[in-house]
């Protein structure tokens, strides 16, 4: 109930939402899960799920798999204006020389196994 009434807030005041959601793997009991903003405003439908701009954050740098150190996050744009997200890109491309442990670590993050592939179990 708390981030439906911050997205209503954002689509009325029209504030941009920016989601932390990098210790999303650290909740570490079952009495208050995680919950993904986005999940819920695509839920609420029209017109917050169209309407509220929304920009969430991911790293596999605060991961509960031994990966801390390494570098890698990702910004999941929603709903943000295409020439804002153009200038993110610019800003972004200043940076020519990403770690590359970072980044595959933060690939495996974003597509972990599926039910039938090999290594599935071990996930």
């Amino acid at each position: 109930d708390n981030l439906k009434e911050l997205i209503k807030l954002c689509y009325d005041e029209k504030i941009v939402l920016m989601c932390d959601e990098v210790y999303q793997e650290n909740v570490y009991q079952d009495e208050r899960p995680f919950i993904s903003a986005r999940k819920v405003m695509m839920s609420m439908g029209a017109p917050y799920a169209d309407g509220v701009e929304m920009v969430s954050f991911h790293t596999v740098s605060k991961g509960s798999a031994g990966e801390c150190g390494l570098r890698g996050g990702c910004m999941e744009l929603t709903n943000i204006h295409p020439g804002t997200v153009e200038e993110v890109y610019k800003c972004a491309s200043i940076n020519l020389s990403p770690n590359t442990m970072g980044q595959i670590a933060l690939s495996v993050m974003l597509n972990p196994p599926r039910p039938g592939d090999e290594s599935y179990e071990q996930y």
